[in-house]
């Protein structure tokens, strides 16, 4: 992707700031499992909504990034413990995670989370519900009187326990479910949705001046359009915008 030349003076300069207090490469941070939001692609590389934004956002800032991939359960502590840099991952901003890193604002807009089945008919009392671990939908659906969860370390895992019958239904993002539901005509999206979280974006540790860097680089493609046409490309025309 070519670079893009900044269009704010203030964008600049706060990106020098950053590259002077320690980042020289920037270093992406994303599960790569999470299609479309991010996944491996054929030729080995990080690819989805969260590679061709990273991408953007990097050549807006003139910054030089790599990206590193992570298992979901341990994303948070490999970031606080200088790994990676961010967390681009589909990770929706919550106070929970707030307490232990900070989050630039969202780049994908709050949307409610979905149950999904192989039975239309489904009723969530006395269900057994998989989710992955660490994630909001297994937090929301452990508050839940009548309700088993069973949770699984990777997203397609969540599906696999839908499709063999250990789990009735999955509960996960919008934008993931619905694109497999859409693929899989004996999966469907069942109930009512669910809504979570504050939308999804950047994870950052405490106090790390890429905050700013990146939150500038947000709004200018929000302001710009590209930003939804990124969500539309990648989501679909009914997926919700900015």
């Amino acid at each position: 992707m070519k670079s893009l030349i900044l269009t704010t003076t203030a964008l600049t300069f706060v990106a020098g700031i950053a590259l002077a207090d320690g980042h020289s490469v920037v270093r992406m941070g994303t599960e790569g499992a999470y299609p479309p939001y991010n996944f491996i692609n054929d030729d080995g590389e990080v690819d989805g909504l969260e590679r061709a934004l990273g991408d953007e956002l990097c050549a807006r800032a003139e910054l030089t990034c790599e990206w590193v991939t992570n298992e979901w359960d341990s994303i948070i502590p490999n970031l606080t413990s200088g790994n990676y840099d961010t967390i681009i991952a589909g990770m929706s901003i919550t106070d929970e995670r707030d307490e232990v890193i900070d989050f630039t604002q969202a780049y994908v807009p709050p949307t409610a989370s979905l149950f999904m089945s192989m039975d239309d008919g489904l009723a969530l009392d006395g269900a057994v519900v998989a989710a992955q671990t660490g994630t909001i939908q297994a937090g929301y659906l452990a508050t839940l009187e009548n309700v088993t969860l069973i949770e699984f370390a990777t997203p397609d895992e969540t599906v696999a326990a839908v499709r063999n019958g250990e789990a009735d239904a999955v509960l996960a993002d919008n934008d993931y479910l619905v694109q497999i539901a859409d693929e899989d005509p004996d999966l469907t999206i069942v109930l009512d949705p669910v809504p979570l979280g504050g939308g999804v974006g950047m994870g950052l540790r405490e106090g790390d001046e890429l905050i700013a860097v990146f939150d500038a680089a947000i709004t200018e493609m929000k302001e710009d359009g590209s930003l939804n046409a990124l969500l539309i490309e990648w989501f679909g025309e009914d997926t919700q915008t900015w």
